[in-house]
């Protein structure tokens, strides 16, 4: 009798690719563990009566081959590795007696001890592969894996002892809430050695940062009114100079009206290398967290996100007011609270309906959001009314009359 999943066992990385694996079982057992050998390189095959959707797709997409039918001796011809998540006690141990006298290694999912391997709890990071065994605990191996992987995107342990080579990455922070940066965006943080943060960017990750990081409150780098990015340009290239990796961090996504993409141009100019990590932009996620899709089904097939920091009749709006006043779509707007009345004057003058539903979120995705609903005709005065003030994004259309309780 085997004992896989006891404290005696050999962590190993096995290298499957082009290498025949053999799955007995093709439920959601069998589903959750394909992704990974499929991406190991494995020449996955399934035996199993019938399989999930999920799985037939893979089949269908050439990622995996699958045998309609029961298991019977012999088809682990060839496997360097099986895996056996039948819901049939009978059938796993035939399929683990089986593997044991071709003298290959079998994972039985619904009874660890008696297969000869256990998978561990595992995960990615930068590179890495990271796995767990805690002698079959499957909670306790997946815990600590995850705690493990958060420690390093957090920077609370490090991957390596060498200093990350000078140079600049934009990195998206969200809409507000901490959690809501990418992984990648939050390890790039962790080895900053210069933070340039805006006043969007969320300050629970500044607080993060260890006591040698230098963080430069972008908002308060000396400049004219007329200078304020060359300003940032000039400290991002000065910091780089001295042999710093700096990290810009920005609310939202760092291209979608955050200007990354000119200081992406500045960097370039001189020749520093820039790293652009995508964030989760406001103007999706914000309406998201207050129960509101910019699309939906039946009720509209677009959205379209524009800036409201120029009025509507300001010789530098690039905006065509009119024409979205045409559409039936979904409008996000950012940066508007300040002029909400000129902009819902211009699109009802431009044929919106009056009573077309609005909603304005107050700084979304925090503890403190606060959601007021209105509609065209009197979203200007229920924000004096509330007291909105920015940061806020307004969402015009029929998503915006929608609430949580109707999904």
């Amino acid at each position: 009798m085997s004992s896989a999943a006891g404290e005696s066992n050999y962590l190993v990385g096995l290298d499957l690719v082009g290498r025949r694996v053999v799955v007995v079982g093709g439920g959601s057992v069998a589903q959750r563990r394909l992704g990974l050998l499929v991406a190991s390189g494995a020449k996955v095959h399934i035996v199993s009566r019938e399989v999930t959707p999920a799985v037939e797709g893979m089949a269908t997409a050439g990622q995996i081959t699958v045998d309609l039918r029961e298991y019977r001796d012999g088809d682990l011809d060839g496997a360097w590795y099986a895996i056996a998540c039948t819901n049939e006690p009978d059938t796993n141990a035939a399929v683990v007696a089986e593997a044991e006298s071709r003298q290959v290694f079998c994972v039985r999912a619904d009874s660890a001890r008696e297969g000869t391997a256990v998978t561990p709890a595992t995960g990615r990071y930068d590179g890495m592969n990271i796995g767990v065994l805690a002698g079959g605990l499957h909670r306790r191996s997946a815990a600590v894996r995850t705690a493990v992987l958060e420690a390093l995107q957090s920077g609370a342990i490090s991957d390596t002892d060498e200093p990350p080579a000078p140079g600049v990455a934009l990195v998206g922070g969200g809409p507000g809430d901490p959690d809501l940066i990418t992984v990648r965006g939050r390890r790039l943080l962790a080895h900053a050695d210069v933070v340039i943060a805006d006043r969007l960017a969320p300050p629970e990750l500044l607080a993060e940062l260890g006591p040698h990081v230098e963080v430069i409150d972008a908002a308060k780098i000396p400049y004219g009114r007329a200078m304020a990015q060359e300003a940032i340009n000039d400290a991002l290239i000065d910091r780089v100079r001295a042999g710093k990796f700096v990290v810009r961090l920005k609310g939202g996504d760092p291209y979608v009206f955050g200007r990354g993409f000119e200081e992406l141009e500045a960097c370039a100019a001189v020749g520093i290398p820039v790293t652009v990590v995508p964030g989760i932009t406001s103007a999706i996620s914000v309406p998201s967290a207050a129960g509101i899709p910019v699309t939906h089904r039946g009720v509209t097939h677009e959205f379209v996100v524009v800036s409201g920091h120029v009025a509507p009749d300001h010789p530098d709006s690039l905006v065509d007011w009119s024409a979205l006043a045409r559409l039936n779509g979904t409008l996000v707007l950012l940066m508007a609270v300040e002029r909400i009345e000129q902009f819902a004057d211009v699109l009802m003058a431009g044929g919106r309906a009056a009573d077309t539903p609005v909603t304005v979120i107050q700084e979304g995705t925090l503890r403190t959001q606060r959601t007021v609903h209105a509609d065209l005709a009197t979203v200007a005065a229920k924000v004096v009314e509330e007291e909105i003030r920015p940061p806020a994004i307004i969402v015009v259309g029929a998503v915006a009359g929608f609430s949580r309780s109707e999904g």
